[in-house]
């Protein structure tokens, strides 16, 4: 059995009035069959939109096997692994951090403990409406997407908050779409292949900003790619080599292929291609929100046609055959791929679907022929939004 904690909006949705009884969730994935059980809620919080991990490690205190010193290294640049076989002290635990997405912009720092998770810091995000994090060694990266500007959250050598004021970096321009791009509006916060830049995506400006990273600070280093305008560019992702980065653009609901120059922290537009193939996309009109990169195969989720969309990723980097499966239910939002199954968060449905992703990838053809129905199971879970794997 696998946990997943499941951050949510209000029930009224994403821009009401927070506070109204949601919070952080968790249920049980079987990682047999793909059955979702033991939904519950554990703990209330102001629209806890988006949720990261940190996996315990203390670089100055954690010891290799022979007793030595462990190098400064140990913590991914995702802050997610610690190798195995090292020690790691008492006070140094798993943390979960949560963006709360109201106009006063906080970040809330979790412990889970005795079957729930215990809030130990709140502090300013950066700037207003964050909407994503990613949680490294030493700080906290938050996409401020009301602002428009990322915000750097230090943590002390045991993951926890320090509350010191956020270093704010801000951006300027806009896109074409006036209802949407009226300014900057950073939705999501990356490490570029290598972990020597931070990349912000931002919606507003169609496109990927770039900051040069020493661990601790981040400092202007201009645009790593700009999308063809009116992109909307929302989340992106990298192939495992390093080579190729994808990017889902909201606005234009396509997805967006870049060869990546790792030295340069730079992506060139070699592809774009529909977010939604063949048949599936119906009379709503589609807003990509969620992709990943997985055993090269490119998934996005798609709310309003409310697809999950399966592109294979040719020796190339670029995108072939496609799929998008219909998941039952309205606004995917986010998703987690968990061995064979993909959890998406439907948010205005309420709940959450699990997909085979073999049955979806095995299914791909280029005129998106429905094949046999990937959805697995699902479960009732008021308005969820993000979908994070327990390890």
């Amino acid at each position: 059995m696998t946990e997943l904690w499941i951050g949510t909006y209000p029930v009224a949705g994403a821009g009401t009035p927070v506070g109204q009884g949601e919070g952080v969730w968790s249920v049980l994935l079987d990682d047999e069959t793909g059955a979702l059980t033991g939904a519950r809620l554990r703990t209330e919080l102001p629209a806890p939109s988006f949720l990261a991990l940190r996996a315990p490690t203390a670089p100055d205190e954690v010891t290799a096997p022979d007793g030595t010193p462990a190098p400064d290294d140990v913590l991914a640049p995702d802050g997610t692994s610690v190798p195995d076989g090292t020690s790691v002290p008492d006070d140094v635990r798993t943390r979960v951090y949560a963006v709360l997405e109201d106009e006063a912009g906080r970040v809330a720092g979790l412990l889970p403990h005795d079957g729930t998770l215990a809030p130990d810091a709140f502090v300013p995000s950066g700037g207003a409406y964050p909407c994503h994090l990613l949680a490294t060694e030493h700080a906290l990266l938050v996409a401020n997407y009301g602002s428009g500007t990322l915000g750097v959250l230090a943590l002390d050598e045991t993951g926890a908050l320090r509350g010191d004021q956020p270093a704010v970096l801000g951006h300027a321009g806009h896109g074409p779409r006036e209802d949407r791009q009226e300014g900057p509006h950073a939705h999501f916060v990356a490490l570029a292949p290598g972990g020597r830049h931070v990349l912000v995506v931002d919606l507003g400006t169609d496109e990927v900003r770039r900051y040069l990273w020493d661990g601790r600070t981040a400092t202007p280093d201009g645009v790593a790619a700009t999308l063809p305008p009116g992109t909307g560019p929302r989340h992106l992702d990298f192939s495992s080599d390093g080579r190729f980065a994808y990017v889902a653009g909201e606005l234009d609901v396509a997805v967006h292929v870049l060869a990546w120059d790792r030295d340069t922290a730079t992506g060139t537009l070699v592809q774009s291609v529909p977010a939604v193939v063949g048949g599936a996309a119906g009379p709503a009109p589609g807003q990509p929100s969620h992709l990943v990169v997985d055993s090269g195969t490119v998934l996005v989720a798609v709310r309003g046609t409310d697809v999950l969309t399966a592109y294979a990723v040719g020796d190339d980097g670029l995108l072939g055959a496609g799929r998008s499966a219909d998941l039952g239910g309205s606004w995917p939002r986010h998703f987690a791929v968990v061995g064979r199954w993909v959890v998406v968060a439907l948010e205005r449905a309420g709940e959450l679907v699990v997909v085979d992703r073999v049955l979806l990838t095995a299914q791909a053809d280029p005129a998106g022929a429905p094949g046999a129905d990937p959805v697995r199971s699902r479960v009732p879970l008021p308005s969820p939004t993000c979908v994070l794997p327990h390890p």
